[in-house]
């Protein structure tokens, strides 16, 4: 069963989760926020600030976190009752990426 990944839209959604626990490691900080009901789809934002880069740079950054959250989604349980904001820094360029699936899979399976 593949599991739908939604979006964060508003305002108001973003600055809720902003205020809810938080993880800090080299590559991104991930906060994260439990949700009032129980999901059928991950809700999950990845952001990726002008100071990373350009448009291409950001753009491959947000795609190797894509990737790596759909591979997360697949090999390992992620909590869908909870929402996920996914911000990146700028070791996530230089860095290889089995060393960041690594580190973001951990992070993941510590959320529970």
């Amino acid at each position: 069963m593949r599991i739908k990944i939604s979006s964060l839209s508003k305002n108001e959604d973003f600055k809720s989760l902003l205020k809810g626990k938080k993880i800090n490691n080299k590559y991104l900080t991930i906060f994260y926020k439990k949700l009032g009901k129980s999901n059928k789809s991950l809700s999950l934002s990845l952001v990726a600030k002008k100071k990373l880069g350009n448009a291409p740079q950001r753009n491959r950054i947000k795609r190797r976190l894509r990737h790596i959250v759909n591979d997360a989604i697949k090999n390992i349980d992620i909590n869908l009752n909870y929402s996920y904001l996914l911000i990146s820094k700028s070791s996530l360029l230089k860095d290889e990426y089995k060393k960041i699936k690594e580190m973001i899979f951990k992070e993941f399976e510590s959320i529970k």
